[in-house]
C-alpha cells in the first residue's frame, strides 16, 4: 500500500512539472493572469478611487481581495483550455497506456493552477504594497486567507475541469470563463453592496465572490471576521466538492 501511495505521488509530481513548463512557457498567460489585474488595480485605486467611497482610509486596502479573486478567475479559461488540448490530442490515452496513475494527469492541471495562482497572486501583492497597502494581519491571518484562497481557486478549477473535459470545441472549452469573470464585478469587490440598486444588490449579497472577498478583506484588516468566514468557506468548500465529483465521473467516461 505505501509503494501504490509512493508511486501515486511520483506520478502525479511529474504531472505537475509538465504543465508547469507549459504555463511558463505561455507568455499569453502570465500577461492575462498577472498583468491585467494589476492593471486593473493601477486604474481604479489612481483613476476611479477618489471617486468610490467605501470607508477604507486607501482604496488599495479595500479593493486588494476582490483583485486577488479576479486574478484566479482570469486563470480558469486557461485550465479549461489545457484540459481540452489533452483531451483533443489524445495525451490522456496516451498517458492511460503507461504504467502511471490515471488520476495522475487531471490532478497535474489541478495542482498547476493552484500553484501558477500563488506565483502570480504574490507578484500583485507586491505591488499592492509598492502602491500603499498595508494590512494589520498577524501570521496566522495571513495563513487563512492563503487557506481561503486555495479553496477558492480549487473550487473554480475543478468548475473548469468539467468544461474542459466536456467540451466539443476550443471555444467550447473557454466559455466558463465568462460567467466566472462576471461574478466578481457584480459584487463587494470594486464597491459596498449598499452603494448597488436592489435587484443587483441581491444579487451581489447571495453569490460566492461577495463573502469571500469580505473575509479576506477583514483578514487583512485585522478585524473581526464573525460568521462570514463560514459562509466564505462553505461556498469554496461545496463548490469544490460538488465540482471534483462531477469532473472525475467526466474524465473517468469521457470518450
Amino acid at each position: 500500500m505505501q509503494t501504490l501511495k509512493n508511486h501515486y505521488f511520483s506520478d502525479m509530481r511529474v504531472m505537475l512539472g509538465r504543465s508547469l513548463r507549459h504555463v511558463f512557457r505561455s507568455l499569453d498567460t502570465i500577461i492575462t493572469v498577472t498583468i491585467m489585474p494589476i492593471a486593473m488595480m493601477l486604474l481604479f485605486v489612481y483613476v476611479l478611487g477618489g471617486a468610490i467611497k467605501t470607508g477604507a482610509d486607501n482604496y488599495v486596502d479595500y479593493l486588494l481581495p476582490g483583485i486577488l479573486l479576479i486574478a484566479v478567475a482570469n486563470s480558469i479559461g486557461y485550465v479549461s483550455y489545457r484540459l481540452f488540448l489533452d483531451k483533443q490530442r489524445g495525451i490522456f490515452e496516451r498517458f492511460n497506456s503507461m504504467p502511471i496513475a490515471r488520476s495522475a494527469a487531471l490532478w497535474g492541471h489541478v495542482l498547476t493552477s493552484l500553484v501558477s495562482n500563488f506565483l502570480s497572486l504574490s507578484v500583485i501583492v507586491i505591488v499592492a504594497l509598492i502602491m500603499g497597502f498595508r494590512s494589520s494581519a498577524g501570521v496566522l491571518s495571513w495563513l487563512a486567507v492563503a487557506g481561503i484562497i486555495a479553496l477558492f481557486t480549487l473550487a473554480l478549477t475543478w468548475v473548469a475541469a468539467i468544461a474542459g473535459l466536456s467540451a466539443k470545441s476550443v471555444d467550447g472549452a473557454g466559455v466558463i470563463a465568462y460567467p466566472i469573470h462576471f461574478l466578481p464585478l457584480i459584487s463587494s469587490a470594486f464597491v459596498p453592496t449598499a452603494t448597488m440598486p436592489g435587484p443587483v444588490r441581491a444579487f451581489a449579497e447571495n453569490q460566492p465572490v461577495t463573502p469571500i472577498a469580505e473575509a479576506i478583506r477583514a483578514l487583512l484588516a485585522g478585524q473581526p471576521v464573525g460568521n462570514g468566514i463560514w459562509v466564505a468557506l462553505a461556498w469554496c468548500v461545496g463548490i469544490m466538492i460538488v465540482a471534483c465529483i462531477i469532473a472525475s465521473r467526466v474524465f473517468r467516461n469521457r470518450g
